[in-house]
């Protein structure tokens, strides 16, 4: 990593309020060069907190943006953070309305140029699209990374149409504990108090949300740009991780935009931005690369940003599985068309006897986490425990390498002699010495297998042919090596079950078969990045600790009961202590229960602990969230509590009990 501290401008930061129309003003960070000139303006909304949650973040490439000629611009989304206002669902028509509002504002600034480009990572990238299919004039191009053009099936609550008991719950319960914390009053003044007890008597659970829409209907519609890609104008570089969920959504924007306006970018990556360097690498000039989209499309610098690929993909040699890597071996690669010519489905079909699959409730804890940040325990580990509780197909790999970009396809001839159930598919590497790599995977809730827009039971007893699709990967399988279907009926804790699908169903291999996206080597344009740099750190310190940490993911068998528990820390920041002098403290812990035989016996909860405290104004204030799903045979029951203290008081405690008909997922 580059550090630089010199730049072409010098910059100056200060913080601002921008009104919108109901008189709620939105707290914002505003990094500009120091020049008389007019510049374009950058903006990265979201709710995470500018003042803290981000602020190490921000202060990486805000301050490198403005030495580059730009005013770049950090808001808090209404109801998070300083900003006035109340929390809200997740992308409402309030939040996006604000956004338009925002980019308008900063377009009318004196020292703007009139002209303004998104970006952001996860939320603030799903927004800088969902703002720009509103189409505010001003806004002239967007960079979007790890987010995503389909709120149902490329998020964090459905999979192939079944509930994502992984992230459904906990992203539930992590954004209730930050919807639930105050207002900093070193920013906000003696107000504090009074906003934060109005933010709180408004909570709400978002889990109640999500799971009263268990089909794509118009609540997922909202924000899924893939209703009309159309209306999108500005220009699009979209980038996504190899690791992260999300990245399918690069390949359908480089598909469905107009190719003068798009360009899309896919590396090894978890979710993260691809310049902090954290696992998996390597890491890119990314704050460069970004910066000749902006020079492009909102200074109007004749550059070449638009003479590259189309799509810009890392494709990855076989290697070893294990939780983590620091650099994944392999190579970049271009492509002028996505579509790609170069790109040819190849149809493996599947052989054998008609296999009945039961796969234990427990099979997928060895999946990984659904969302990995770069941690040490993030991706999967070696599949073969996973791979003995699934139907297993294998295709050897010749004297010549099989290398494929794009999404895999299943075709699978099923009877089922119940109405519900789902498959899950994951394509493995195998090495010689028999360790199998998980190179993607994908899953269908077989009620959803003529459109998630609608639940279709099962026809009992009979056969059907269900065609889905895995995510997309750039992989290499080596020669000598052996790509492995698995396929499986449990996936948990990523796969919520139901009532009956301990039963599985039957797979006939004669019907069966798995087309890969085989892309032919030869002659492609180069594609080289700049080594990553970044502006210099905050300074944040976390204080050394002579607790024993807890295990990222912990596994416990109960071997009397089958009972299994997964323990997750999921690492997003601890204690840390600010150059203003505020004291961050945060702890988190889930926990997934299931039996191995019982689908009914599936339970998520969630913990959160938080801790904000500013010693000498003697501000201390504490956060504390319990967050629990389980299922019957009717429905889910989800159940919340929040509980908020000033010092010792407590000043806030609420509880919500809520029942929730399955209805499909």
């Amino acid at each position: 990593m580059i550090i630089r501290t010199e730049f072409p401008y010098e910059s100056t930061h200060e913080d601002v309020r921008i009104p919108m129309a109901d008189g709620v003003d939105l707290y914002a960070r505003i990094w500009r060069p120091v020049t008389d000139e007019q510049v374009p303006a950058l903006l990265e909304y979201l709710p995470y907190r500018l003042t803290d949650w981000t602020a190490p973040r921000d202060r990486q490439r805000h301050p490198w943006y403005a030495g580059h000629g730009y005013a770049s611009v950090r808001v808090d989304v209404r109801g998070h953070g300083c900003s006035g206002g109340n929390p809200g669902d997740e992308y409402d028509a309030r939040e996006l309305a604000d956004g338009v509002a925002v980019v308008e504002w900063l377009a009318a600034q004196p020292w703007c140029t009139g002209s303004v480009g998104m970006f952001g990572i996860s939320w603030g990238g799903f927004n800088s699209l969902q703002i720009a299919a509103l189409a505010p004039q001003a806004l002239k191009a967007v960079v979007t990374v790890c987010s995503t053009d389909d709120r149902y099936d490329n998020d964090v609550h459905y999979m192939g149409g079944s509930v994502l008991a992984v992230d459904m719950h906990a992203w539930a319960a992590a954004m209730l504990a930050f919807a639930a914390r105050p207002p900093d009053p070193l920013f906000v003044g003696d107000g504090w108090r009074e906003q934060w007890l109005a933010r709180l008597e408004s909570v709400e659970p978002l889990i109640h949300t999500w799971l009263a829409h268990q089909t794509r209907d118009d609540y997922w519609r909202h924000g899924s740009v893939c209703e009309d890609y159309g209306a999108i104008g500005a220009a699009v570089l979209a980038v996504g991780g190899w690791h992260d969920p999300y990245r399918d959504a690069v390949l359908r924007l480089v598909s469905h935009l107009p190719a003068e306006r798009v360009r899309g970018l896919i590396g090894p990556w978890s979710h993260q931005y691809p310049d902090r360097g954290l696992p998996p690498g390597p890491a890119i000039g990314f704050l460069q690369e970004t910066l000749r989209w902006w020079d492009h499309w909102l200074k109007g610098a004749d550059n070449g940003v638009m003479d590259e690929p189309l799509l810009r993909s890392w494709i990855s040699e076989s290697h070893p599985p294990a939780t983590t890597y620091e650099v994944l071996p392999g190579r970049w690669v271009g492509d002028a068309e996505w579509p790609s010519p170069a790109v040819t489905p190849v149809t493996y079909a599947l052989q054998g006897a008609p296999v009945a699959v039961a796969s234990p409730q427990h099979t997928g804890l060895d999946a990984g986490r659904f969302l990995p940040f770069g941690n040490a325990a993030d991706l999967p580990p070696d599949q073969r425990e996973e791979d003995a509780k699934s139907a297993c197909f294998e295709f050897p790999v010749g004297r010549e390498p099989v290398e494929v970009l794009g999404r895999a396809q299943v075709t699978a001839r099923l009877r089922m002699d119940v109405p519900y159930g789902q498959v899950v598919a994951r394509l493995c590497d195998v090495a010689p010495d028999g360790s199998s790599t998980l190179v993607t995977r994908g899953a269908l809730n077989l009620s959803a297998r003529l459109g998630r827009e609608k639940a279709v039971p099962w026809p009992v007893g009979a056969y059907e042919d269900v065609v889905f699709e895995l995510n997309g990967i750039g992989h290499r399988f080596a020669a000598g090596h052996r790509i492995r279907l698995a396929l499986s009926s449990a996936y948990w804790p990523w796969i919520w079950p139901r009532a009956g699908s301990e039963a599985g169903w039957t797979l006939d291999p004669a019907g069966s078969a798995v087309v890969l996206p085989v892309r032919a080597a030869g002659s492609e344009p180069a594609v080289v990045f700049e080594p990553p740099e970044q502006a210099e750190p905050l300074g944040v310190v976390v204080p050394a600790t002579l607790d024993e940490p807890r295990p990222e993911r912990l596994v416990v068998r109960d071997v009397a009961r089958g009972r299994w528990r997964l323990e997750v820390d999921p690492r997003y920041g601890g204690t840390r202590v600010y150059p203003d002098g505020l004291e961050y403290g945060e702890d988190a812990e889930e926990v997934y229960e299931i039996d191995s035989a019982d689908p009914l016996s599936a339970r998520t909860r969630s913990q959160w602990r938080i801790r904000l405290h500013r010693p000498e104004l003697g501000w201390d204030v504490r956060v504390e969230t319990r967050s629990e799903v389980s299922c019957d045979a009717g429905g889910f029951v989800a159940s919340n509590e929040v509980v908020c203290r000033e010092g010792e008081e407590v000043v806030f405690h609420r509880t919500w009990e809520r029942r929730l008909p399955r209805a499909a997922g």
